[in-house]
């Protein structure tokens, strides 16, 4: 027997199906949900076919109190969803919207709100688990998905792992740490487990929304108490989720239709949505201009055929976003200025910023501090104080004595910064080693029973803010993108944040503030990107970009780190980067083609950091630039085939591209052989030459080579093939000098910051080798320690 009831909304008929099972449900286009009398999903169907994909039953929510969950015992079908019965006696009406793509569900009433911590919506388990997006919600199958979406932003993707909010910073799929959410990661990673996750059974999908009605103490940012403030968002009522189940090629598209139709951020480039816009992965221009040297950087942007300039640092301070005075003397008018003569050339402007950080030297913090600068946590002094006193008596020192995790030592009391050295290891607390109106601030008398709060503080050696704090700068950024007309920016330190005691709220809630201030016209065009991202972040930023150059070599700067981040960006439907890769005076041209061949593989962008000092000073900084713009402009036509992009992948693969004069172009793989001799002594008998093999695969091609000096001086330098002696080059190579040959009969002698220096005559007969193995003899004379070497690198094509 099958029972229908018949729910009537304003603007929306719903028929909830009672089973003979006694389960209840809710339809999609092409979802079917079933929910137990218990208040269970019992059953998520792919409705084309009735396969089941629910592993087990899964509560439709719970409710915290005193740390202790408790599932619903009871479903009953109400006027527009369900009322639920919960095991501790709570009450609880869940609103219920059928929308085609997918379906809502909506605390809307819940008894005694007041002693209830949190909602939890599940977790609900799936039986998928080929594709599972932590941060997006969604798992997907040979041909079905399953998805979740928070519908608001203080409904949060995510289970409650931790107090403070910040979710669990790991990969579990590499791990395989399933279960033990808090076991140690073998592998530093900067995104998190959010809305779905592995399970045993396959994946699971939660969100969760917390009371923050009143102040709270917890693990915070390193420290052991850590005071959250209260916040008043809408509370607990109002948390809203969205659920979907679709074929596995619509996942996207549903994800996009319901940001439009819940009215979440559904941002555009080129008139497309900001998520399958071909422009959302661009690499683009990374260095530093002024006014005066715009025209410059706008005209190496062109030639590098790209359509985004980005300043890495424009502003005096980062709190109010005043611009450097000797790079742009008119203010805002300089910077429009620039963003104007870019746009006449069909290129957009962004800039750099560190999204909470507040230095030291902006109005924020100096002359009168803010008293939203975000605090620790506060005692009171208990005992007067005049304005030079360097000793401070407090009452408790509980937020003081984790000084070990502050970078800045600093405290607020009243309108007075103090920093100080050291804290008394016995009553009378004592604040020790104080520095009064520290960071330009004005040292007062302050009477016993005076608030003191110690603040928290980043490595960058910058304070942090409260949510009001943190919001009001997020309005400053948008006012600045609105009247400069500034289209990509990158919220680096997004993390701060966490400051708020609201872990990942606190950072949605900044890039939403952000978001919410901008005009239309910004809204229809901009790129926005972060090291880490989150559920509800997802839907308004354009892309993960984080990989960072300065740690070691061209190749070698978190090489990992960046291929690994592929795989997390296709788990959770966002446009593949590869972080940034810095060009100096001495990256060259085959360093230059590896990273663009390998961003052809996996069709990601990546920001290209440069300076007017590395371009003038790298002797092939026109061919570099010249290549970046073949092949990103290939790329982006999506020219290359799967097969071709798969070998690609491979760091150890590299390949050359060629472009004819009609635009046509080819793609050679090169076979790189790589042979080092050290300046070591040899022993009695052992002959001075060094011998080294590889293989050609193709008849009859010309060999190429690099020949450089490494931590020294090299020369005497004699090379013979198979045997055959092919010269003496009397040439004295510098430590990063270079002999380069690529065919014909000359060779090139370069300077480490590829100048060229001199010529050499070369009999291009004796490069030219059938396929097979072939032996190098090589003899030098190396001036230097036992880390002096000469590379010789052989590249032939495969």
């Amino acid at each position: 027997m099958r029972n229908r009831y018949v729910l009537f909304l304003p603007f929306l008929l719903i028929w909830i199906t009672a089973c003979s099972d006694d389960s209840m449900v809710v339809w999609t286009d092409s979802f079917r949900i079933s929910i137990s009398d218990t208040g269970h999903i019992s059953s998520l169907q792919d409705e084309s076919n009735g396969k089941e994909y629910a592993s087990r039953p899964s509560p439709l929510m719970q409710i915290r109190k005193e740390g202790v969950f408790s599932q619903p015992i009871l479903a009953s079908p109400v006027e527009g969803g369900f009322e639920l019965t919960f095991e501790d006696g709570t009450v609880g009406q869940i609103q219920v919207q059928e929308k085609g793509a997918h379906a809502t569900f909506e605390l809307v009433a819940l008894s005694e709100p007041d002693s209830i911590e949190l909602v939890l919506w599940g977790p609900y388990a799936s039986s998928i688990d080929e594709s599972i997006g932590e941060t997006v919600g969604i798992a997907r199958g040979e041909t079905f998905a399953i998805g979740i979406q928070a519908l608001n932003i203080r409904t949060l993707g995510g289970y409650p792992w931790n107090e403070n909010d910040a979710m669990p910073q790991k990969d579990l799929f590499e791990d395989g740490e399933y279960h033990d959410i808090d076991a140690a990661q073998s592998r530093y990673v900067l995104y998190r487990v959010e809305a779905a996750k592995p399970d045993s059974m396959g994946s699971s999908f939660q969100a969760y929304t917390r009371n923050r009605s009143t102040d709270r103490v917890i693990e915070n940012r390193g420290y052991d108490r850590y005071v959250a403030p209260a916040f008043e968002d809408e509370g607990m009522i109002g948390s809203k989720i969205a659920l979907f189940g679709v074929p596995v090629e619509k996942t996207l598209e549903t994800i996009g239709a319901i940001e439009i139709e819940e009215g979440l951020p559904h941002p555009m480039i080129d008139g497309e949505w900001g998520k399958e816009a071909r422009s959302a992965n661009a690499a683009y221009i990374i260095m530093g201009f002024s006014e005066e040297q715009a025209e410059r950087a706008i005209s190496l942007t062109e030639q590098a055929g790209l359509r985004y300039l980005y300043h890495d640092g424009p502003f005096e301070t980062w709190g109010h976003f005043g611009l450097k005075k000797e790079s742009f003397p008119d203010g805002m008018e300089s910077l429009k200025r620039v963003v104007d003569r870019a746009a006449e050339k069909g290129i957009m402007i962004g800039t750099h910023n560190l999204s909470n950080f507040v230095t030291p030297t902006d109005l924020f913090v100096t002359p009168v501090p803010d008293s939203r600068l975000a605090k620790v946590g506060s005692t009171k002094l208990i005992a007067d104080i005049s304005r030079f006193q360097p000793v401070m008596m407090i009452e408790d020192p509980g937020y003081f004595n984790q000084a070990q995790k502050s970078h800045l030592a600093a405290a607020q009391i009243g309108d007075e910064i103090i920093t100080f050295s050291s804290i008394s290891a016995t009553e009378p607390w004592q604040l020790r080693g104080v520095q009064r109106g520290a960071f330009g601030t004005r040292a007062s008398k302050h009477e016993a029973g005076s608030v003191i709060s110690k603040l928290d503080d980043h490595g960058y050696k910058v304070f942090l803010t409260e949510i009001d704090l943190s919001l009001e700068m997020a309005r400053n950024l948008a006012e600045l993108y609105n009247e400069a007309g500034l289209r990509q920016i990158s919220f680096d330190g997004l993390e701060g944040n966490r400051s708020t005691g609201m872990g990942n709220y606190g950072e949605s809630l900044f890039t939403q503030e952000w978001y919410d201030h901008l005009n239309d016209d910004i809204r229809s065009h901009y790129i926005a990107d972060a090291s880490r991202t989150t559920h509800f972040f997802w839907h308004m930023y354009t892309r993960m970009n984080w990989g960072e150059p300065w740690y070691a070599g061209f190749r070698e700067s978190q090489t990992e780190y960046r291929l690994k981040n592929q795989a997390y960006f296709q788990r959770n439907l966002m446009p593949g980067m590869l972080g940034w890769f810095k060009m100096t005076e001495e990256t060259s041209v085959e360093d230059m083609e590896w990273l663009l061949s390998l961003a052809a593989g996996y069709d990601a962008g990546f920001g290209f950091v440069t300076s007017f000092a590395a371009v003038d000073g790298n002797g092939v900084s026109d061919i570099i630039l010249e290549k970046l713009g073949q092949w990103e402009s290939l790329r982006m036509d999506d020219v290359f085939s799967e097969d071709l992009k798969a070998k690609m992948r491979s760091r150890d693969n590299e390949f050359e591209l060629e472009m004819g004069s009609g635009g046509e172009w080819t793609i050679a793989p090169i076979s790189v052989h790589v042979f080092r001799r050290f300046n070591r002594e040899r022993q009695p008998g052992e002959p001075e030459e060094s011998i080294f093999e590889f293989t050609s695969e193709q008849d009859e091609q010309y060999a190429a080579f690099i020949l450089s000096a490494e931590g020294g001086s090299v020369e005497q330098i004699t090379l013979g093939i198979d045997n055959n002696p092919i010269g003496f080059f009397d040439i004295h190579l510098d430590e990063g000098d270079a002999i380069v040959y690529k065919g014909g009969d000359t060779a090139i002698l370069y300077s480490k910051t590829w100048q060229e220096l001199d010529t050499i005559s070369v009999d291009p007969a004796a490069f030219k080798l059938p396929a097979g193995s072939h032996s190098v003899a090589l003899t030098v004379l190396l001036e230097g320690d036992a880390e002096t070497a000469v590379k010789l690198e052989f590249r032939v094509r495969d």
